[in-house]
Parts: structure tokens; C-alpha cells; sequence
């Protein structure tokens, strides 16, 4: 009962870990459905293999009391020889979103899902950055290396590792202005403004005078820069042989 009190609210998701790392997904998902059905309708059951997700699953009910229900009577279970700990997930599921709300309330959430995850990335980055900084604390710099070109832009930071810490443009935090590179030279306002303008809340496009290639799209609100960036990142232009990079600008 534990997982109950002091937890997350009830949601009909249920977030398992301590599952043994070692078995196939497929052959995991197969054994969990089996093992929670006994409670009630199984909307999804989300199981990755990535580093960080391994020995863990989110169970997604079709109610809070089948989901309820799972985590009273199956707290402790041994699967595959280790005691599942069990508890209601954090936030709900795209399942059970996608089946209780419209289409707007679940584009909604699952822009709010993609910015928790780039700022947890971010944070990630950041904490990283840090570490390495305190790892390597007395470098001596090096009186014959070459000066570092001063090749950026309006908008960008030094990733001089000396100067700070510089988090990865592709885990900075969500905000209202985009930054796009590597766009073909003829691409012109008019032209990423056909691309970007489609999306909520779209304000201009700032090109960067002497730099071609670059340019900052702005938005009235964080929800459009997001939408916009999902759905454009990685977009071919031109003939099709240059890849647009999309990332949120740096602060």
C-alpha cells in the first residue's frame, strides 16, 4: 500500500521497475501482459531497450482501478526471479490520453511531454558539463595552439570548453526562438517562412546579416517553437541533399 501514499496521483498508468534487463522485449512484454490482464483491459504496455529505460515498463489500463487494483496485489511479485516494484506513473500515458481526450488535448500533451524531455535532457547536459569541468581541474592551456575562430553568430555562445560550460545545442531547453542551420544559400524569409509560418503562434524570421546559411525563427509562445521544431528537425531541402538542423537558441 505503500505505492499508494506520498506517490504520484492515481492514474490508470502503471510504472514498474526492477525488471530483469536481460530479456527480450517482446518475451517481457508477453509475460507482463499475461501477469497484469488478470486486473483489467490492457490499453499499451511501453517497454524500451535504451540504456536508461531498461528494467522498467509502464502498464496502461483502461481505468484508475484496474491500474489500482495491479499495484495492491502485485507489488513485491517475482518476475523472472527479481520483486517488481510498482507505483502510478508521473504523468499519463499518450494511450490513455489519445483514448480519453480529443485531438487537440492530445497534440497538447504530447507537446508538453516533448519539453519535459528536452529540459531533463538538458539539465542531463548541464550536470555532465559540470562533472567533467571538476574532473579536470588544472589544465594547463597550450601557448602554441591556435586561437579558437570566431565563427558565431548573432545569438550563440562560445563553446570555448574553457570559457564555460556549454551545454549541446540539441539539449537546450525549450524556448520561444528557434535556430536553424545549414539551409541552402537561395532560402530567403519568403521561403522559411512558408516552412515555419504553418505553426501556432508564428512571429518572423530573423536572418543574419554576413552569415548564410543560419537564421532565428521566433514564436509568441514556447508550445509553437516546440510543435515547429518536432516537425521540422531534420527536414531535406534544396535537391534534397541538405538537412535542416532545428534546436531551441541558446540563452
Amino acid at each position: 500500500m505503500s505505492a499508494l501514499t506520498g506517490g504520484p496521483p492515481p492514474s490508470a498508468t502503471v510504472y514498474v521497475r526492477n525488471l530483469e534487463e536481460h530479456i527480450k522485449i517482446p518475451q517481457l512484454k508477453e509475460a507482463l501482459t499475461e501477469l497484469f490482464s488478470e486486473y483489467g483491459e490492457i490499453i499499451d504496455i511501453v517497454a524500451k531497450t535504451n540504456l536508461k529505460a531498461k528494467g522498467q515498463a509502464f502498464i496502461v489500463f483502461d481505468s484508475i482501478e484496474s491500474a489500482q487494483k495491479a499495484i495492491e496485489e502485485v507489488q513485491g511479485f517475482e518476475l523472472f526471479d527479481k520483486p517488481m516494484q510498482l507505483a502510478f506513473a508521473r504523468t499519463r500515458s499518450d494511450a490513455s490520453v489519445k483514448r480519453t481526450g480529443d485531438e487537440d488535448e492530445f497534440e497538447s500533451h504530447k507537446r508538453r511531454r516533448l519539453a519535459e524531455k528536452d529540459k531533463k535532457k538538458a539539465a542531463e547536459a548541464a550536470e555532465e558539463q559540470k562533472r567533467l569541468k571538476r574532473a579536470a581541474p588544472g589544465v594547463v592551456p597550450d601557448v602554441n595552439a591556435r586561437p579558437a575562430k570566431a565563427t558565431r553568430g548573432a545569438g550563440l555562445k562560445s563553446t570555448n570548453a574553457g570559457a564555460a560550460a556549454v551545454i549541446p545545442d540539441e539539449y537546450l531547453p525549450p524556448n520561444k526562438i528557434l535556430f536553424v542551420q545549414n539551409l541552402p544559400e537561395e532560402y530567403d524569409i519568403d521561403a522559411l517562412t512558408a516552412i515555419f509560418g504553418r505553426f501556432e503562434g508564428f512571429r518572423e524570421v530573423r536572418l543574419v546579416p554576413g552569415r548564410r546559411g543560419i537564421a532565428f525563427i521566433e514564436y509568441e509562445t514556447e508550445t509553437g517553437a516546440i510543435s515547429a521544431k518536432e516537425n521540422t528537425a531534420g527536414m531535406a531541402l534544396g535537391d534534397g541533399s541538405q538537412v535542416m538542423k532545428v534546436t531551441y537558441q541558446r540563452q
